[in-house]
């Protein structure tokens, strides 16, 4: 089994994004089967820091937020909320040794729409490069 095979990337997405419907989905958790894990959310403003450090303690390789388009929001403020709440995750696994790239965000473009089958496959293209979780690799050789 190659790395790529391997990896697991958790991916929460706003229910705004385009073509983020139960059919979607599926057909996304399909083709990617255990690489990847979705997590619909209401608003990605309401997606805290510690949903996506719990991602990546229990299972995840990488953990990446789609949000509906900036200024597009429809309670506002929330796809403001999580590109803070992202970038403080980051500066968060940085200090403890990560790559910064294991946790990102993805702002939906009003201009040029994407469904979220094309975002979940651009985050996993800017995301090969990262081998496996090196918190996951210990974490399977303790247990």
């Amino acid at each position: 089994m190659t790395d790529m095979q391997k990896r697991c990337l958790a991916l929460f997405y706003c229910q705004q994004v385009p073509g983020s419907s139960e059919q979607e989905r599926l057909a996304i958790e399909k083709e990617y089967g255990k690489n990847i894990r979705l997590f619909p959310i209401p608003c990605s403003g309401r997606l805290e820091p510690i949903h996506l450090l719990k991602a990546l303690e229990e299972f995840a390789d990488m953990a990446y937020v789609i949000t509906c388009p900036e200024g597009e929001c429809r309670y506002f403020e929330g796809n403001r909320r999580a590109k803070k709440r992202v970038e403080r995750t980051r500066a968060i696994i940085t200090d403890i040794g990560l790559e910064p790239e294991r946790v990102g965000i993805i702002v939906g473009s009003k201009d040029n729409p994407k469904s979220l089958v094309q975002l979940a496959r651009e985050v996993f293209e800017m995301t090969h490069k990262l081998q496996s979780s090196p918190v996951l690799d210990k974490i399977s050789r303790m247990g």
